[in-house]
């Protein structure tokens, strides 16, 4: 049986990759696809654990290479047990935040440097890669607001606390904005950067022009 197609969404919190990757797997389902949908950190018993405890804003005090290594660990058990099954299967994977994300939020935004997170994704997760990522990327200010106001509501309205990363400093989400463009220049095979402050409908129409291609390349 060949290899699924793997296909992550990246971007800042408040980019609109929740939305989006919903709407991609509705598109899929009508047309007979049946994606696995997942997400990192979480998406498996252990890594909804280290979820909480990465994002909880009382978790203040963990050091940045422990952070990468932890949302690693959260990684190597989502491809054991979600992504590398479901490519054996032949289906298709869409993942909210890969290793994309470790490269720019500890990479650029911790100031770590992309070098060890690309060398542990080698060591950890055998250096798989997307066969396509979508890269969202509206402007800082955006994205900031909408993530800040998006936690405040969540808080209020289930006491679950996931707003850590949001009480950084702009300074923090300026590096990590721009890794991510870094990124999207040095893998522009695989990543397809859909930029600037577009509505909603916009934006999906941009991601199935770009998933189409792959979809049909692929045989699926």
């Amino acid at each position: 049986m060949p290899r699924g197609l793997f296909i992550t969404l990246e971007g800042l919190d408040g980019s609109g990759k929740t939305t989006q990757i919903k709407r991609l797997a509705a598109w899929m389902q009508k047309r007979g696809l049946s994606p696995v949908v997942t997400r990192q950190p979480g998406g498996t018993a252990t890594g909804d654990r280290i979820r909480a405890l990465l994002l909880d804003s009382s978790s203040s005090h963990v050091a940045p290479m422990a952070e990468m290594a932890l949302m690693f660990a959260d990684r190597a058990q989502s491809i054991a047990e979600i992504i590398a099954p479901a490519l054996a299967d032949g289906r298709i994977v869409l993942c909210d935040r890969f290793t994309d994300s470790t490269e720019a939020y500890q990479g650029g935004g911790r100031q770590l440097g992309s070098q060890v997170v690309l060398d542990l994704h080698r060591l950890i997760c055998g250096n798989l890669q997307p066969d396509l990522t979508l890269l969202l990327l509206p402007s800082l200010d955006i994205c900031l607001d909408r993530a800040r106001r998006r936690n405040h509501r969540a808080t209020q309205q289930t006491g679950q606390d996931e707003s850590r990363f949001e009480q950084e400093q702009d300074a923090f989400y300026q590096r990590v904005w721009q890794k991510y463009r870094e990124i999207a220049i040095r893998d522009a095979d695989r990543v397809v950067l859909v930029e600037g402050n577009l509505g909603i409908d916009e934006v999906h129409e941009q991601i199935v022009e770009a998933v189409s291609e792959r979809v049909l390349f692929a045989g699926h």
